[in-house]
């Protein structure tokens, strides 16, 4: 969504690094490539007048006159101005004090009401609700219809006591939705209402009819995110005619510019509550404008990651395996399938990358990027045996023949997963070995290995020339240890028990045990 901004702002500010301090010119010239760059992204004209205005009067200030860097310190300002004109803080939803919490949905027909409402549905129920989706959207074909399937796959209730297309009463039916969900012990209610094509009197009649009848604890707004201007002109025209409290932003995966977003909650006043990020039931969360902010600037989005893999990952599962990653070889290739399994759940592997610092320089790459490829190996390894996956040593020729048939691929693309495993398992060993780093757990470093063979002192060979060579280096070096000597003074330690004394004339480096040369 955000792309061409994100490497518009990128390019800004890579050309700031190289400045110790920042003059005048230097502002203004980055505020208007800051300006250019809004524009670009379809953000509504008075929102850049404000934003530059705000930027501009910052940099000015002595937070970046008197910094060590100042390009850093323009970086954060933009990031604190971004964070601000997105909503500051993120907004939660408010319940009522005595249940059914009342949630109404508005918007224009297209903009994605009915799958946001079972998204929105589903996200409750996840936080330990029980809400029920009301189907008052009696105008549009089908509307109940593709409720009561959302619902399903929600796994959420759907009181739809009209057919629709057209027939029956939705002020009635919202009405009629609260008893019912007292009746059933529901603590939410998601009233999903009709929309136009356009704005006209006769919707906003009945969306604000709704609202009388049912006084909603929230009335959000969704809009599309993808058409840009006009987002902030329905948005308005909503406000004045029905009103509402929140901003829903939905097809945030899409192409467009992302000028919706910068804008909406600028120009009415309401924060954005919660963003649509894809066509899955899952892919809805509630919107946090310092990590959107972040996302914008290329810094990443850390703690989206984390959570996402906090609901993916069970802890003790997570342990268990984190112990067989260490000890390396009791990693086996059923592991490695349900791992990769467990990651597919947090989301496409694009987004999970994208979320990392740093990742919009290879946006490219990310590109190339194909989910397909872990359906492929995941295919390669469930054509295997249960024997085959604990020991892949044992697939030979004919096994992988057999296991490429049976997963569609090359013999290649079977060889290749399971030389990158034994890799893997190594690469995994040295880790728990501690790869000879000092301190590492499990390992022995080499400053230990070294530090062992000090207290050892210098071992002697037993052959004599060798002996002799271990002497001459040690009156070279003083302050070595020094010699054991060779022969049977080699074989009892350099030293002779207590007590016992050589004949004289006796050279110990020449005496030979059985079986020694």
């Amino acid at each position: 969504m955000f792309e061409t901004l994100s490497d518009r702002l990128t390019s800004v500010f890579s050309s700031l690094r190289s400045k110790g301090r920042l003059s005048d010119a230097d502002i203004d010239a980055t505020t208007r490539e800051i300006r250019i760059a809004l524009l670009e992204a379809d953000v509504a004209l008075p929102v850049v007048k404000a934003f530059v205005a705000q930027v501009k009067e910052r940099a000015r200030g002595a937070e970046v006159s008197q910094a060590l860097n100042p390009a850093q310190q323009v970086v954060k300002i933009v990031n604190d101005e971004l964070i601000a004109i997105l909503g500051g803080e993120t907004r939660r939803l408010r319940f009522a004090k005595t249940p059914p919490t009342v949630v109404m949905l508005a918007g224009l027909q297209g903009a994605g009401k009915t799958t946001l409402a079972g998204k929105l549905a589903r996200w409750l129920r996840e936080q330990g609700h029980t809400p029920l989706l009301v189907a008052a959207d009696l105008q549009r074909p089908n509307a109940v219809q593709q409720l009561q399937v959302v619902g399903e796959r929600a796994g959420v209730a759907v009181y739809a006591p009209e057919p629709g297309n057209g027939t029956g009463d939705p002020i009635a039916v919202a009405r009629t939705s609260i008893d019912e969900a007292k009746r059933l012990l529901h603590d939410i209610v998601i009233i999903d209402t009709a929309g136009r094509l356009g704005i006209d009197q006769e919707m906003m009649k009945q969306a604000a009819d709704i609202r009388d009848a049912v006084s909603p604890d929230e009335v959000l707004f969704v809009v599309d995110a993808m058409i840009g201007q006009d987002a902030v002109t329905t948005a308005q025209a909503f406000m004045e005619g029905v009103g509402f409290d929140g901003v829903v932003l939905t097809k945030l995966d899409g192409d467009a510019r992302g000028g919706a977003a910068l804008s909406v909650r600028h120009i009415t006043g309401r924060p954005i509550m919660f963003a649509s990020t894809g066509e899955k039931l899952e892919d809805f969360d509630a919107f946090h404008p310092d990590r959107m902010a972040s996302r914008i600037l290329d810094m990443g989005d850390i703690l989206t990651l984390i959570e996402q893999a906090q609901k993916t990952f069970d802890e003790e599962q997570a342990a268990k395996m984190a112990g067989k990653l260490t000890s390396g070889e009791n990693f086996t290739l059923e592991d490695f399938l349900e791992q990769m399994m467990m990651v597919q759940k947090m989301g496409p592997i694009k987004n999970l990358l994208g979320m990392m610092p740093g990742m919009g320089q290879m946006r490219d790459q990310l590109n190339s990027i194909d989910d397909r490829d872990l359906d492929r190996i995941a295919a390669i390894i469930r054509s295997m045996t249960p024997g085959e996956r604990q020991d892949p040593k044992i697939i030979n020729g004919s096994r992988r023949a057999r296991i490429a048939a049976g997963s569609g691929v090359s013999v290649t693309a079977v060889s290749n997963l399971v030389t990158r495993f034994f890799e893997a398992q190594k690469m995994m060993k040295r880790m728990a070995g501690g790869m000879g780093i000092p301190g590492m757990p499990g390992g022995r470093g080499k400053a230990a290995k070294a530090q062992k063979k000090a207290k050892k002192g210098r071992r002697v060979s037993g052959d004599p020339r060798k002996a002799a060579l271990g002497k001459a280096s040690a009156a070279e070096a003083p302050e070595a240890a020094e010699p054991k000597g060779g022969g049977l003074l080699g074989n009892l330690g350099g030293k002779l028990p207590p007590g016992v004394e050589l004949p004289p004339g006796f050279d110990p480096s020449k005496f030979r045990l059985p079986g020694q040369k």
